[in-house]
């Protein structure tokens, strides 16, 4: 795969020593890590290994990954890794995609309390949704639930929300039964909003109560009680956003939707335009526009285009991708089980073919030869084989 005219990489090594002594003191260590994490991806900085065709002689140089969670080049091999386990639990069944946003005041508290609030948004999204399943009024079942937390916004602001994606059913309380949904609805998204506004407030609160949230600048005042719950009050008559997309078109369209979101970073570097002396130009989506108006082009000095990346490192030990109910890491594989046997269907039959991901081996660019390595380097050295062409370097993940 060619390398893109422009990256994250190309930004953080021109102009990150500037920025990060002009933010000293500022800067946390995680995203300090994050930064030379990404300057260094796949240069000799990391080492790597010479790979030569054995049909043409092509040669090339391959450079190691870094690997961080937070690298737009590292996320599409690790998101390949990820489906490959992922592509065995599909069940034959209709896949919803749901989203859970916290209103703007919410996510200005998440901004000083990632951790806590992040958290709290997984669980309590997560208990709504089962809670409703439940309800034999909705649907009556256990559901199986994977989500994903994004932080961002198209323009790489501060919002936070989960997208989940939901098998179209459940098993039964009893165990003796799968429960499927009604064609193309999954549960009534008025009833998830209400119920995740009264949960999510409710442990809010309770949070404050314990001493878990802290509060700087202007949100100072709100470490006392009454001013907390002063601020709370407006919340709890408005409408918070859940969004029900429509039913996948199957298990591979449920696989390609993942794949595009489980390892997404804020801004991949596809999206990169132009970065000169003082700005960074990229494009993003404008969702309150419609049409062609939707796509649109920002300009933001560089300082700000890094600030804007580095707020989306997520703190140390948060996963950002969890399962809930069915698909739970401690019983998946026996309510997977449970559900194909209920549902009629053999293992081998519901397992995909395998021809969502192609984990094959590199094959030469020149004439589709077999790549040979032929020499690794370590870190900070210098490879004593030359590619064929000393222009043209092919980076790929070799983590």
């Amino acid at each position: 795969m060619s390398r893109p005219a422009l990256e994250v990489a190309d930004i953080f090594r021109d102009h990150g020593p500037a920025w990060r002594q002009a933010h000293a003191g500022h800067v946390s260590l995680e995203q300090l890590k994050v930064m030379s994490a990404i300057e260094r991806c796949r240069t000799a900085a990391l080492g790597g290994h010479v790979a030569r065709c054995a049909d043409c002689a092509y040669t090339t140089i391959a450079y190691n990954s870094c690997r961080n969670r937070h690298c737009p080049k590292c996320q599409g091999a690790a998101a390949k890794d990820w489906l490959a386990d992922r592509e065995a639990e599909l069940l034959p069944v209709p896949y919803y995609h749901l989203v859970f946003t916290l209103p703007g005041p919410i996510a200005d508290i998440a901004f000083q309390n990632k951790a806590v609030l992040y958290d709290l948004l997984f669980k309590v999204s997560a208990e709504t949704m089962l809670t409703i399943a439940a309800d034999p009024k909705h649907l009556g079942a256990r559901i199986g639930i994977t989500s994903v937390l994004h932080t961002w916004g198209s323009a790489m602001t501060h919002h936070p929300h989960v997208h989940m994606i939901v098998p179209g059913g459940g098993i039964s309380p009893d165990g003796l039964r799968w429960v499927s949904c009604r064609p193309g609805f999954f549960l009534p998204v008025r009833v998830l909003s209400r119920l995740f506004r009264r949960l999510f407030l409710e442990k809010l609160v309770a949070t404050h109560q314990a001493g878990r949230l802290k509060f700087f600048g202007d949100q100072a005042a709100l470490a006392d009680a009454q001013a907390f719950a002063a601020y709370l009050a407006p919340l709890r008559k408005s409408e918070w956003v859940v969004y029900a997309k429509r039913p996948f078109g199957g298990p591979q369209a449920v696989l390609a939707y993942l794949s595009r979101y489980t390892h997404r970073v804020a801004i991949a570097n596809s999206r990169l335009i132009a970065c000169d002396r003082t700005s960074v130009t990229f494009r993003w989506k404008d969702y309150r526009a419609d049409g062609l108006d939707r796509q649109k082009v920002m300009t933001l000095a560089t300082g700000e285009f890094i600030r804007r990346f580095l707020i989306h490192v997520l703190p140390k030990g948060l996963h950002r991708i969890r399962h809930y109910g069915l698909l739970a890491s401690g019983t998946r594989a026996d309510n997977i089980a449970q559900a194909r046997e209920l549902l009629a269907v053999s293992n081998s039959q519901a397992e995909p073919a395998g021809a969502a991901i192609d984990l094959g081996k590199p094959t030469c660019p020149c004439c589709g030869g077999r790549m040979i390595i032929i020499e690794v380097f370590e870190r900070g050295t210098a490879p004593r084989h030359r590619p064929t062409a000393p222009s043209i370097v092919i980076r790929v993940d070799t983590s």
